[in-house]
């Protein structure tokens, strides 16, 4: 099985090789290859990524000026090799729990037409970086959430869905994936936990007005395309797609 990770990165030289350990760790689970989109970075991001890539490890660097996440992840999904089965993503700042893609990857083995696996996710505030697991005592919450890295998708849905929505400057993957579940594409909801999911000073989001436009915005975006094919469902459907509820903990 060979697996492409889009990870876009944007002066996260502090994070993104905890980010990459913790992908590289489970190189036994398939045949990774990791994208990693060097959205025009300022600090020593590139330095860190080129050290692993001299190491031997599956990444590839591509580079480009800034032009934000949404536009550098549809550059990783350019990047795609022609043998690619399965795609994934990875914030740049987050961490991959060990043993996570052998354990949902193992779904898509047992029923060959399965498109998705959607996974829970762990926000974290503390993270023991020599681990790559939460630090003890840290505030955490478990969670079913809205978070692309919570996937792994068949390669056929993400040709089928196409690139992410380049009008949204936020919530571009709030879009993705309701485009992915208003096609009905055939999933399951797996108990495993997909991402730690790193809160931190620099993950604030400074504009929280723009934040919240642009999720209405793409909720807006699905409604509009429901009303215009009632088969994608209606968006009630949408929020409940899972009988446990996105968003909801356990």
């Amino acid at each position: 099985m060979k697996l492409g990770i889009v990870v876009p990165v944007y002066n996260r030289e502090r994070y993104v090789g905890s980010a990459l350990r913790s992908v590289l760790r489970q190189r036994d689970a398939a045949d990774l290859d990791i994208i990693v989109i060097d959205d025009g970075s300022t600090d020593g991001t590139a330095d860190v990524i080129r050290a692993f890539i001299g190491d031997g490890a599956p990444i590839r660097l591509f580079s480009q000026p800034n032009a934000g996440v949404t536009k550098a992840r549809n550059a990783g999904l350019r990047q795609l090799s022609d043998d690619t089965e399965f795609v994934s993503f990875l914030d740049s700042d987050d961490i991959s729990p060990a043993g996570r893609f052998a354990a949902d990857l193992t779904y898509f083995k047992a029923d060959p037409v399965l498109e998705l696996t959607y996974s829970y996710m762990r926000m974290v505030d503390l993270v023991d970086e020599e681990a790559l697991e939460p630090a003890e005592g840290c505030d955490e919450r478990v969670f079913r959430g809205i978070h692309l890295s919570a996937g792994i998708y068949a390669r056929g849905l993400v040709d089928r869905i196409g690139p992410f929505d380049e009008e949204l400057a936020q919530s571009e993957d709030t879009d993705f994936l309701f485009r992915v579940f208003e096609q009905h594409a055939r999933h399951v909801f797996p108990d495993t936990i997909a991402l730690y999911y790193r809160q931190h000073p620099d993950s604030l989001m400074a504009n929280r007005a723009e934040v919240r436009r642009e999720f209405l915005r793409a909720c807006h975006k699905s409604i509009v395309r429901r009303r215009r094919d009632p088969s994608l469902g209606s968006f009630q459907d949408l929020i409940k797609v899972d009988e446990r509820g996105l968003g909801r903990g356990r």
